[in-house]
């Protein structure tokens, strides 16, 4: 059974996601990387602001990610 693949965005508040791929260039993983954000790893979603951040829980922190990189995470529910 596959499990279906979607940008962070389409996330809801609460979820538990597993980063499966980023759709960017060398940059844009070096900064997510940098945030401690690595493919493979699980996170939760806190909070989905409709115009504003998503808040992710990574490890034992709280991360504030923007929407344009949001949309290029690629992401699937643990």
């Amino acid at each position: 059974m596959s499990v279906a693949q979607m940008p962070l965005v389409m996330v809801s508040e609460g979820e538990e996601v597993r980063l499966v791929g980023i759709r960017g260039g060398l940059n844009l993983r070096k900064r997510l990387a940098d945030l401690g954000l690595n493919i493979g790893m699980t996170f939760r979603v806190l909070r989905v602001n409709p115009n504003g951040p998503l808040i992710l829980a990574v490890k034992d922190s709280r991360l504030a990610l923007g929407r344009g990189m949001a949309y290029k995470v690629m992401v699937e529910i643990v």
